[in-house]
C-alpha cells in the first residue's frame, strides 16, 4: 500500500463508502420492498417521465440487460406502465409506483443524509460537495487511455 497515490486512496475509500452505503441502503429499503437500483430507477423515471428505455439505462449504473430484468419487475408489481406510441415505447410511474416514493423517499434521503449529518458541520459539507462535483465533473471529460 506504500506506493498508492492520495489520489488512489481517496477513490479507494469512496468505493468502500459507496459499497457500504449501498448496501445498507439494500437493508434499509426492504422495508419498502424495494432494492437501491429499484429506488433509483423510479426515481430517475418519477424525474424524467415519460422517458425510453434508453434514456433511462444513460441515467443509472444499471446494465442494459440488467434494467429489462428490473423493468419487467417493476411493471410486474405495478409500480410502472411501459405505452408503445408508435415506433417509440415510454415509461412511466402508476400511482402504485408514486405512492411508493412518497413513502420511500424521504426515509431513504433521510437515512442517506445521516452519514454526513452525523459527523460534518455544514461548511464541511459544502466543502465536500463541491470538490466531488468537480471530480466528478473532470472524470466526465476523462478518456480511456490507449492499451
Amino acid at each position: 500500500m506504500r506506493n498508492n497515490t492520495m489520489g488512489s486512496l481517496i477513490w479507494l475509500r469512496l468505493m468502500r463508502f459507496t459499497n457500504h452505503s449501498n448496501q445498507m441502503s439494500n437493508d434499509f429499503l426492504k422495508r419498502f420492498d424495494l432494492t437501491t437500483a429499484q429506488f433509483d430507477v423510479l426515481m430517475q423515471i418519477h424525474v424524467y417521465q415519460p422517458l425510453t428505455q434508453i434514456e433511462l439505462a444513460e441515467k443509472v449504473t444499471v446494465t442494459q440487460g440488467g434494467i429489462s430484468r428490473m423493468l419487467a419487475r417493476l411493471e410486474k408489481e405495478n409500480y410502472i406502465v411501459r405505452k408503445q406510441d408508435w415506433k417509440t415505447k415510454t415509461i412511466s410511474l402508476t400511482k402504485k409506483g408514486e405512492v411508493i416514493l412518497e413513502e420511500a423517499m424521504p426515509a431513504q434521503l433521510a437515512f442517506q443524509s445521516s452519514f454526513f449529518d452525523d459527523v460534518l458541520n455544514e461548511e464541511e459539507m459544502k466543502t465536500l460537495y463541491m470538490l466531488m462535483t468537480r471530480v466528478h465533473k473532470n472524470s466526465q471529460k476523462k478518456e480511456l487511455p490507449p492499451e
